[in-house]
């Protein structure tokens, strides 16, 4: 399969790596991937704060970029982040409506029928659980709000982590808790979000895990900053990352 990957404007940013790690998991799957590079954010952030009308165009740029990596012969497009491939599938045609553009909505639902988080599109849309990863680290995973409600991954992250080898995957307590990021939640009402971060930090510790994992680098880094702060040696590592090991 000839895949598109989307690789978010903050993975591209700060966490470059996890965009690496996809590509490397992928192809190592035997799938070839291609990296659209005029792509830019998706809209999310001026969405979720209120900037809805300022949104429209780049929701416009997104489709128009990822139709053409369709058209081109890609069959899906994969992002390593629940958050941006919930905002692609959940709000841009909605936005589109909104403005009053259905053309643009009904371009944006193809594209988004077609875009994947990287655990639905390896568990969902190709069939596999055992990537080929080695992982000898104690590891618990934490489920993001939009991977687990907005987009309905399930199972799927825990499957591909179960047959990781050499992993010693712990249930977090609590995991389906909120870790109180939100992108700029975590900013408006700072003390709200650090009294969710400190009960998530809690949870993490108690599995005495050496890795915090997610689906998403926005979430994993507020945890692990906090957990960096309290100087607890417990590393975030984003899902990728792990599959994508052979240590």
């Amino acid at each position: 399969m000839k895949v598109a990957l989307f690789v978010t404007c903050l993975g591209d940013v700060l966490f470059p790596d996890v965009g690496r790690a996809t590509v490397t998991v992928l192809e190592r799957l035997g799938h070839e991937v291609v990296f659209p590079h005029a792509q830019t954010c998706c809209g999310q952030m001026h969405t979720n704060t209120g900037y809805q009308r300022d949104a429209v165009g780049l929701v416009r740029h997104h489709v128009e970029v990822f139709e053409q990596a369709l058209a081109d012969g890609c069959e899906a497009i994969v992002a390593p982040s629940g958050s941006c491939a919930g905002s692609v599938r959940h709000q841009h045609a909605a936005l589109a409506r909104r403005a009053g553009d259905e053309a643009l909505a009904v371009r944006a639902e193809a594209v988004a029928a077609q875009t994947f988080e990287l655990s639905q599109l390896l568990v969902d849309v190709l069939g596999v659980t055992d990537v080929g990863a080695s992982y000898p680290h104690r590891v618990t995973y934490h489920p993001t709000c939009h991977s687990l409600r907005l987009l309905g991954v399930g199972e799927a992250p825990l499957q591909l982590l179960r047959a990781v080898r050499g992993i010693d995957l712990v249930e977090l307590p609590a995991a389906d808790v909120c870790c109180g990021f939100g992108g700029t939640f975590s900013i408006k009402n700072a003390e709200t979000s650090t009294a969710m971060l400190a009960d998530k930090m809690s949870a993490v510790l108690t599995t005495k895990a050496e890795v915090v994992t997610a689906g998403d680098a926005s979430c994993l880094m507020h945890i692990g900053g906090g957990l960096s702060r309290l100087k607890t040696g417990v590393r975030p590592v984003h899902l990728a990352e792990i599959l994508a090991s052979t240590a």
